[in-house]
């Protein structure tokens, strides 16, 4: 039987259980508690104690800020917390909420004991932040009411409520509002073994089965991500259904991400092309990211967040006053790279 991942799709042949899945493109990855949650272990053994400690108060937990990359589980994070609070979750993010009254509009019908978690909180506007402060501080909205002299200030009491901010610039949050948070937790990228274990459980989830060499092998290609690894699975097992293969070993990972153009450290074409305008059109700079961002036709705040993060930790690019620097590891790692497609 062919078993090139180039086989002509045959519908007469699907493997049920790879079947079951491509019929559930939507299933839930997340996991529910902290003891699916591997690879933040010192985050989650403190945030079990702090949860604990609430419900042994009868209190609400206090106000939480999580920063970090995208896609390493923020996210994931305060759903858990809701499930082990039993609390309400309420969602929401900082570009969504434009004026004042859409967040006053918001904590005015927060029912008690809600969680309400804002994505990307570093871009709430200004005149919203300052909405926030008497919220989450004396859990009270103060409401101006008519103009000028006649203007007077309505003090509206909240119910018992909890903030959970996400956001991956912790340092475009305003000191006031940043202080506000009780419980403040960075997530870093994952270690294989942690991604190896969630791959694993997302197979099983997804009625896949992988070999637990091959997704180690996958672990080292997702850029210390879980989401990435996700996604890179679920590609994986589309290659493995048209090729016919139950089970998802090394050969069909390493074809797989060839042809979705991840190299060996987890780099995709855009990583690459990131490393190559600074190697072959500034000589490894020192150059500024709006050059870089013109010249590779991105949006300069999508290569800060998405693609250069990673870069920087691992090595191969370097942040100085005057610039971004290529490493000797970025050019060594740009001169091995080579990808056929």
């Amino acid at each position: 039987m062919e078993t090139s991942v180039h086989t002509k799709f045959d519908t007469s042949v699907i493997l049920p259980e790879l079947a079951k899945e491509s019929l559930e493109p939507h299933v839930n990855l997340r996991p529910k508690n902290f003891d699916e949650y591997p690879g933040q272990e010192r985050i989650c053994e403190n945030l079990k104690v702090y949860t604990q400690a609430a419900k042994l108060r009868g209190k609400m937990l206090d106000h939480c800020l999580f920063h970090g990359p995208p896609g390493l589980g923020k996210t994931t994070l305060a759903g858990i917390i809701a499930d082990t609070m039993g609390c309400l979750i309420k969602v929401t993010s900082g570009p969504v909420i434009e004026r004042a009254a859409d967040l006053m509009g918001i904590l005015a019908s927060i029912e008690p004991r809600t969680i309400l978690f804002i994505d990307e909180i570093h871009r709430l506007p200004a005149n919203v932040e300052e909405i926030l402060y008497s919220a989450m501080e004396d859990m009270r909205l103060d409401i101006l009411i008519g103009q000028g002299p006649t203007a007077r200030t309505v003090k509206f009491d909240l119910p018992p409520f909890c903030i959970i901010g996400a956001t991956t610039r912790a340092g475009s949050i305003s000191a006031p509002l940043r202080d506000r948070f009780g419980i403040q937790e960075h997530l870093d990228y994952y270690t294989p073994e942690a991604l190896t274990k969630i791959l694993l459980r997302s197979a099983t989830i997804m009625n896949a089965h992988i070999k637990k060499d091959a997704a180690y092998l996958l672990s080292k290609r997702c850029r210390g991500t879980p989401r990435i690894a996700n996604q890179l699975l679920k590609r994986i097992l589309d290659f493995a259904l048209v090729s016919h293969k139950s089970i998802i070993d090394c050969e069909i990972v390493n074809l797989s991400l060839e042809r979705l153009g991840v190299d060996s450290e987890g780099l995709s074409l855009m990583d690459r092309e990131f490393l190559k305008i600074m190697s072959d059109r500034y000589q490894g700079g020192p150059v500024g990211l709006d050059a870089i961002s013109a010249a590779l036709n991105e949006e300069k705040s999508t290569l800060e967040d998405v693609y250069e993060p990673y870069l920087v930790y691992r090595g191969f690019i370097l942040r100085t006053a005057r610039g971004r620097m290529l490493s000797e590891s970025g050019k060594k790692h740009l001169q091995n790279s080579f990808v056929t497609l």
